[in-house]
């Protein structure tokens, strides 16, 4: 019997039929497997370059009582200390009876769809949006309705006219309100405010997801859903080091009325019992020894001019062929393919990209319908302005040619 007639035999839950995968984290497998040079425009992370690691390496080498030990399942208290301050110093202060620290922003979404999903309830989510998002709210049996999007985000006066249509009342809201993944987009207050009275109307949930949300490189701040809504037990925030930090290190947190808490507190204890607790006391030494300030003081300007310099070499490349968004912070730009480049495959090009030395993550990825097939995310944080430069060349090489071969079929 081989494998997969195996599998076919086993007494599966029913919900591994709704089980998508990432197209995003299985792109780390594609291109480890290859060994010519890539310039990796996919993955959602920090250059290698902007991660401290002498710092890091420096305080993982130090001792401390307890670090190997199990841990509070609400998290270290010294890290959930450093959480509260790293917050009231951004403008979003919070307190620390509203944080449980998660293993990294992911399992704080698992957490909220655990909570509030049942098979079959509606979840919306914006289009496009992260597209692992989707995958853990179908992982609990959803039905996901694609709302769209604009240059502000999530078009919440959309959403009375598309629940209507759903014949059912959501009961959670999807959103990523600040450098939005992939789009590059930030909602603005009044939306927001919006999308709090029509959850409060349809007694539904927003999670709020913002990894990027202290990465700011100019304009205006956007009060988030608790300030708007102080205390509101219908908003579930979701954060991570991930973006401001390392990836590998795992380490996020929930912010979350109180009355919530000892419910993913527990939805959490049967999960892992705790976040890794030597990497909550490495985050939490590196932000107590003033690292964190100095570090985000030194990369935000480094990732404003690597947005800048992929806008303009994007701009001299493509022309009125690809317009990218232009986000005022995070990691990403969103890039739209016109005229002779508009009806190019974005999936399907994929592996020509990656064998052409360039990599990205096509549209489609971000979309519950498959939609967005001429424009793909383009991460300008890993790296370096000339590097950039060569990777938009190549991407140009690809898009042009498949332009050229579509032409004159």
């Amino acid at each position: 019997m081989n494998e997969s007639s195996t599998a076919n035999a086993l007494p599966l839950a029913h919900r591994t039929g709704n089980f998508v995968g990432s197209v995003i984290d299985s792109s780390t497998t594609l291109l480890a497997g290859r060994t010519h040079d890539i310039v990796k425009f996919a993955m959602g992370a920090p250059g290698e370059d902007l991660i401290p690691v002498e710092q890091l390496d420096e305080i993982s080498g130090r001792y401390s009582k307890g670090r190997f030990d199990y841990g509070e399942t609400a998290g270290e208290p010294a890290l959930i200390e450093q959480i509260v301050a790293l917050t009231e110093a951004h403008g979003f202060p919070t307190a620390d009876d509203r944080i449980v620290v998660t293993g990294g922003a992911m399992q704080g979404l698992d957490i909220a769809c655990k909570l509030f999903v049942n098979p079959g309830d509606l979840v919306v989510v914006e289009g496009p949006t992260y597209t692992n998002a989707n995958a853990t709210a179908l992982s609990y049996g959803a039905r996901l309705l694609e709302a769209p999007t604009d240059e502000h985000g999530l078009v919440v006066d959309a959403l009375p006219d598309l629940v209507r249509f759903a014949g059912a009342t959501p009961k959670l809201i999807y959103c990523i309100p600040n450098f939005q993944n992939p789009s590059g987009t930030t909602m603005p207050a009044h939306r927001r405010e919006r999308l709090l009275e029509l959850a409060e109307r349809w007694n539904a949930v927003i999670v709020d997801d913002d990894p990027y949300g202290v990465l700011r490189f100019e304009g205006e701040r956007q009060p988030t859903f608790h300030e708007l809504s102080p205390n509101n037990p219908r908003i579930v925030s979701t954060r991570t080091f991930s973006k401001i930090l390392a990836p590998g290190l795992r380490v996020g947190w929930l912010d979350v009325s109180p009355e919530i808490t000892p419910l993913i507190v527990a939805a959490k204890q049967a999960m892992d019992t705790c976040t890794s607790v030597p990497m909550q006391h490495l985050v939490s030494d590196f932000m107590r020894a003033g690292y964190l300030d100095e570090h985000l003081g030194r990369v935000i300007p480094m990732y404003r001019e690597r947005r800048d310099r992929m806008r303009a070499a994007l701009a001299d490349t493509f022309g009125n062929d690809a317009v990218a968004t232009d986000p005022s912070g995070g990691f990403f730009l969103w890039l739209a393919l016109k005229n002779q480049l508009s009806q190019v495959d974005t999936e399907a090009l994929v592996p020509d990209a990656i064998d052409a030395g360039v990599a990205y993550i096509p549209g489609p990825a971000f979309s519950t319908r498959g939609d967005f097939r001429n424009a793909l995310r383009l991460c300008f944080a890993t790296n370096e302005p000339a590097r950039i430069d060569e990777g938009v060349r190549r991407l140009s090489d690809v898009l042009y040619r498949a332009a050229g071969e579509r032409g004159a079929a």
